[in-house]
This record gives structure tokens, sequence and C-alpha cells, in this order.
């Protein structure tokens, strides 16, 4: 009998689990390598390093830099968008598949108790969020034109001089893997099933529709892109966020026993088997890590190169923005779309070992998956038809739909400038050369998520976490390195550490501008 013929992306999907398992997992061919994943280490350890090096500064200033999102600045700042611009323009890069199919993710792997250790990520991952926020405007640069510019590559060259370039440049390649993995492939690849379940068309129409709108507004750069953040993200974030709680109030008898499940399966507890089971407590980690990082990306780099072009000269008013940043994603809306999946009834099934299939109460105990179950909760708590769709499962889809278009927007400017500063380090490079490299990657960009809408989504999903990596790595190196300067930048210092191949921006010498209260 002769073999059933395997396609190339197929055939893929086996080697790449496992390297992404063991980076998240520790784990290879599902037998475990290592008790702790290494992701979890570096994310951790770099996270709880800098929240005692700041002493609780994120937390501390919590609740001012929370009003202070509400406060306008009495005097403009050089840059190229408002300080809230930025921050919606990272938030549309965090706020998006992650936030929806992300968390049914990590609560399938890990279970409730997932859901406590995506918070632990996110608390930390502030420190880290406003490491980077600070270190982006201080060693931001500006282009020939005058345009303001940064980022991880910009703090490793002009934070720690040319003897690093080696590291800005793996930096910027683990930046264009993840821009086109995990903030194209796999936003465009959910954005394609959820027009398919929602309209009705095939994946790639919806890839097509969504390729022709980013570009629209990708081609007037990150200007146009952040007048679409700040007008698009605080009201789509805000109507879910509704929904998410009317959902909880109807079905608010069941919360406290959502909290209990969440944090007792945090530890370990099951209360069948009567006591604390150590495999449990690695699971919930390994998943709650994992998906946390995906969602906020706090320590990966990212939001920094957004933050870098916020119209301020204090670095730590920003690094207090980017830290908001992971606080709302995480802290915020991954936490309303869990409790939604862990507390709302229904009637869901689960097919056991045996074939049985028997009735659950709840979205997260069914057979349902990824965005399903969050579409599943959802259309439980709100199961009204609208031609012939229950409404919740509406709603849900259209913010899909927004958070992953509005996703899609801002990586490709995180792509951009990935390739543009590697563009840069050759000879005879220019501005004109720029302007030419960003249309082309502009355009490119779009073919991407046409593509990326209809491609297979197990493995879309696992490069997704390996691109992830290949971001975070070198950034948290350069964050290690730079560690006294933004402890520093946090004191008030905004001159703080070494200009390498430059001499200190003056801005930083003035008055404050662009920054709440100044």
């Amino acid at each position: 009998m002769s073999a059933v013929p395997v396609s190339g992306l197929e055939a893929a999907i086996g080697p790449v689990t496992n390297i992404s398992d063991f980076i998240w997992g520790g784990t290879w061919d599902g037998a475990e390598i290592l008790p702790i994943p290494p992701m979890v280490v570096i994310l951790l350890g770099a996270g709880i390093y800098f929240m005692f090096g700041l002493r609780g500064y994120p937390l501390r200033r919590l609740f001012p830099s929370l009003a202070g999102l509400f406060k306008k600045s009495e005097t403009k700042g050089a840059g190229e968008i408002s300080p809230f611009a930025a921050l919606s323009t990272a938030l549309s890069g965090q706020v998006g598949t992650g936030n929806l199919a992300g968390v049914a993710t990590a609560i399938t792997l890990g279970g409730p108790g997932a859901i406590f250790w995506m918070w632990v990520t996110a608390l930390f991952g502030m420190a880290l969020a406003f490491a980077e926020g600070s270190l982006a405007v201080r060693f931001r640069s500006q282009a020939e034109d005058g345009t303001y510019r940064g980022g991880p590559m910009t703090y490793i060259t002009h934070g720690l001089g040319p003897k690093w370039t080696w590291l800005a440049i793996l930096f910027c390649l683990g930046t264009l893997f993840s821009a086109l993995v995990t903030g194209n492939g796999i936003q465009a690849n959910s954005l394609g099933d959820s027009a398919n379940e929602l309209f009705g068309v095939a994946e790639w129409v919806g890839g097509a529709v969504a390729a022709v709108a980013v570009f629209a507004v990708i081609i007037g750069g990150i200007k146009s892109i952040g007048k679409v953040a700040e007008t698009v993200v605080p009201w789509m974030a805000g109507a879910y966020l509704l929904m998410a709680f009317v959902a909880l109030m109807i079905n608010l008898p069941y919360l406290p026993e959502t909290f209990y499940r969440i944090f007792a399966g945090a530890f370990g507890y099951d209360a069948a088997a009567g006591g604390f089971l150590g495999g449990m407590i690695i699971i919930a980690i390994r998943a709650g890590v994992a998906r946390g990082l995906f969602s906020n990306e706090a320590g990966q780099g990212s939001t920094p190169i957004a933050h870098a072009v916020a119209q301020t000269n204090d670095p730590a008013a920003q690094g207090r923005f980017a830290m908001m940043g992971t606080f709302i994603d995480t802290i915020v809306i991954c936490t309303m779309t869990a409790l939604v999946m862990l507390t709302v009834a229904g009637d869901f099934t689960v097919t056991d070992a045996n074939g049985v299939t028997q009735a659950v109460q709840h979205a997260w105990q069914s057979d349902l998956n990824g965005f399903a179950m969050t579409s599943g909760a959802y259309a439980a708590a709100f199961p009204y038809l609208v031609l012939g769709i229950p409404i919740g499962t509406l709603i849900v889809s259209v913010a899909l739909i927004l958070f992953v278009f509005t996703t899609l927007l801002t990586w490709s400017y995180y792509g951009e400038r990935a390739i543009t500063y590697l563009y840069d380090l050759f000879p005879g490079s220019s501005l004109k050369g720029e302007q030419r490299l960003h249309f082309l990657w502009r355009v490119l960009w779009c073919v991407v998520i046409f593509f990326g809408s209809f491609a297979p989504l197990e493995l879309v999903w696992r490069l997704g976490d390996i691109s992830n990596a290949a971001m975070t790595f070198p950034n948290i190196i350069a964050l290690m390195a730079l560690s006294g300067v933004v402890f520093a930048l946090a004191k008030g210092n905004r001159a703080a550490g070494t200009d390498h191949g430059r001499e200190t921006p003056t801005e930083l010498l003035e008055d404050i501008t662009g920054a709440p209260g100044h």
C-alpha cells in the first residue's frame, strides 16, 4: 500500500512543534527535558530582577500612571505622535488574537490555573515594559529628514556601543521573523477563520479584503497608523470590556467558583486527588507564561519601537505609558476574556477517550478550542439570533477582526523599522533608498496577509512561539546590560547612561515636555 503523500507544510509541523515545546515547555517529543522551560526562566527572572531593582516602581506608580492616561500635556515635545497615540499604537499591536484565542489556548493547555500565571507574568512584565519604554525614548535617533525612530536596535547601538551591533542585528532578524509570523501570519489566519464563520466566505477572501484595508493605512507610515490606533483602540477595548462585564453579571453566581478554580489550579490543587500535584503546577506555569508573553509582549522588544516616537523628552514618563500597555492588555482584557470562558454557563458537550459524549456546564470544559471556545462562551451569554447567528458570536467575531486589523497595522511598522536598521548598515544606504524599501515592505506585508489567512493553523501558531523567543532573547540581554540606566531613569535622571557614536541629545537636558502634568 502506498503511503499518503505529505505536504511540505505538514511535514514541518513535527520539528517546529518540538522546538516550540522545548523553548516554552522544556519538552522534546513529549518527554520532559528541563523541569523549568528556558523562556520561563528568562522572562520571569528578568522581570523579577527589574521589579526589585526598581524597588517596586511599577506597582508604586500604578494608580498615578492610570490617572496619567486621562491627562494631556500642556506642552508638545519632539517626536512623531502623542504619548497616548504611541500607547494606543503599542496596544493595537498587543491586543490581538492572544486576548481571544490565546487565552483559550492557555486554559486548554494549563487549565484555569494558567490564568494566575498570566497575571504574574504581566505584573513582572510591567517592570520590563517600563525598562523598554524608557530606554526607547532615552536612546532614540533621528533620520536625515528629522523623523524620530527607535527601539531595542537603537538602545543597543547608542546605549551599549558599536561592539554590540551584532546583538542589534540579531534582534532585527528576530523582529522580521516575528513580524511576518506572529504579527502577520497568526493574525491573518485568525481573521480568515473569523470571516469564514461570520460571513460564510472563503478564508482567502477575508485575507484579500484585510490586505487592501491594511495597505490603505500603512502606506501613510507611523503617523497614519498612530491616528487610526488612537481613534479605534480605546473604543474597541472599551466596548469589548463592557460586553464581557455584562456577560459576567448575567452569570454572577458562578464567579466565586471561577476564582477558586484559578487559584487552586495555579498551585496544583486537585480536590479529586485530595492534594497538590506538582506536575499540574508546571503545566499551568508553562501555558500561562507562554500565552502571557504572546499577548502583552513584555520583554519581547516590540512595543518600545512604538513608544520611541512619542512626542516627549521624558523617558520615565513614556516608560510608565509602556507599562500601562502591559497592564491593560493582560490584567484587564485577557482577564475579562478568561473570566467569561470560565464563568458563563451554557449547553456544552465533551467527548471522553471512549467516545462517550456528555454535557458540561462551561465552554472551557468542552471540546471547543481556541477562538471557538471564546465564541462559544459569548454565544451562551448572548444567545439571541441575528441573521441566524448568536449575537454573542457576532460581537466577539467583529471584535476579533478589529483586534487583528489594528495588530496588523502596528506590526507592519515594527518589521519596517527592523529592515530599515539592517539596510542602514550597508555602505551607500540613503533616505531615498529607505523610502523605496518601505514601499516594498508594505506591499510584501499585505501579500503575506493574503497567504497567511489560509495557511495551516498549527504550524503558524508554533512558529509564533519560536519567533517570539527569537526577539526576546537579544532584547533581554540588552535590557540587563542597561539595567543601571533604567534604574537611574526611574529616579528622574533623564540623561542617564553614556551615548555611543553621538552627543547626548539636547532634548534630554531641556525642560520636560510631552508628559502628563508638564
